[in-house]
């Protein structure tokens, strides 16, 4: 193809179909406003598409962030089991509630049935209750519906297996 018929043809390219165009002078008009109305759903589209992503990111980062808390909150809770000074469980109840805000929750385990969702299983003792938690090791907690640690627990398991 020579360059003048390339040339030619990518003119083309960019012009409405040429029966619109040449038989009827509102056909220009309609194609472009056709056109107009594809392009303002697409940035519609694309505006929707990079809130959303926008809310997930942001939701992960924060899932990330308090998961990265955790451990202080660890050593905070066990520092107030072991010491009576009423300053150091402020400081940690007030962390705790920080983190609540942001969606923290506490994975409730004792007496509950194993999920193995929620919790990790660390010890296995004989019990009358089958598939019960009966102590939790370590505390698991969810932020808004997903799970950032399983509890990790000692789940009872009866004579008859």
């Amino acid at each position: 193809m020579s360059r003048a018929n390339q040339e030619k043809a990518r003119q083309n390219q960019n012009e409405p179909e040429a029966c619109e165009c040449q038989c009827e002078p509102d056909g220009q008009a309609a194609y472009y406003k056709e056109l107009a109305m594809r392009m303002q759903a697409d940035f519609e589209n694309y505006k929707k598409r990079y809130e959303k992503e926008r809310a997930e990111w942001n939701a992960f980062a924060e899932a990330e962030f308090i998961a990265g808390m955790l451990p202080v909150l660890d050593s905070f809770e066990a520092a107030t089991k072991n010491n009576p000074d009423e300053g150091l469980k402020g400081i940690y109840r007030q962390l705790l509630s920080a983190l609540e805000a942001h969606g923290l929750r506490r994975i409730e385990s004792v007496g509950k049935q194993f999920d193995p969702y929620k919790h990790e299983v660390l010890m296995i003792e004989k019990s009358e209750q089958d598939n019960i938690v009966l102590e939790e090791l370590q505390a698991g907690y969810m932020v808004k519906e997903a799970v950032i640690r399983h509890s990790k627990v000692k789940v009872g398991k009866s004579d008859g297996d």
